[in-house]
């Protein structure tokens, strides 16, 4: 089942809890939470107390750790909610002990790599992923263009992984960029700026949904 994350990082932190509800209300079931150390990318943004704020909406929590280290802040996240915690394989030299610590939290581990990072690199630990999340932008911006040469990136990462494996993409999806992305296998659909910095952001959330082929809202991932 396809699904679109909007990514609380464009909201209004000000209004944070009630633009989650809207789109939550609009049919999302998913909400992207981007993690940032000031390290592994240059902006430092949220920490486990905004992923506490979005609990109990509806949603399931899809965190981004974009952080040095990341096994060392699997568990503050998860008690904080999240029900599915994203490393990224160039942040630790220990990613199969990442993936496990996310696991045996009982959130569902899932592995980032950023536009440079081959495709292959996902084959060791194919086996160990619930998500794989392919950076279609150089992680730590909003608002950046979509990286066309991502499209051949997500053919080659569908055939590595297995059927059940969500293949997720995050930078520039729009209403453009959605579907050429759902053709190319992806099935999770994370955008921000184009749905929060519109006017009306349940409006865009349905036409970005509408692009990328998404169906009836789906039971919530165990």
């Amino acid at each position: 089942m396809r699904r679109v994350a909007p990514s609380i990082l464009a909201a209004d932190f000000g209004r944070l809890r009630e633009q989650a509800q809207m789109l939550v209300d609009a049919g999302a079931t998913v909400l992207h939470v981007d993690i940032m150390d000031g390290h592994f990318v240059p902006p430092l943004t949220m920490g486990p107390s905004h992923c506490e704020a979005l609990r109990g909406l509806g949603a399931h929590l899809d965190v981004h750790l974009m952080v040095e280290r990341p096994e060392r802040h699997v568990e503050a996240f998860a008690a904080a909610g999240a029900g599915t915690i994203i490393v990224h394989v160039e942040a630790t030299p220990h990613v199969h002990y990442a993936l496990n610590a996310v696991r045996q939290t009982g959130c569902r581990p899932a592995l980032a790599l950023n536009p440079g990072t081959p495709a292959d690199a996902v084959r060791e630990v194919s086996g160990d992923v619930d998500q794989v999340l392919c950076m279609t932008v150089d992680p730590g911006w909003g608002g950046q263009a979509f990286i066309p040469a991502s499209l051949d990136k997500l053919r080659r990462l569908r055939t590595l992984l297995p059927d059940h494996v969500d293949l997720e993409v995050d930078g520039g999806i729009d209403e453009e960029t959605a579907g050429p992305c759902a053709d190319a296998g992806a099935t999770l659909f994370v955008a921000g700026t184009a749905i929060f910095a519109e006017a009306d952001p349940p409006a865009a959330f349905a036409r970005i949904s509408a692009a990328a082929g998404v169906g009836a809202p789906a039971a919530e991932w165990s």
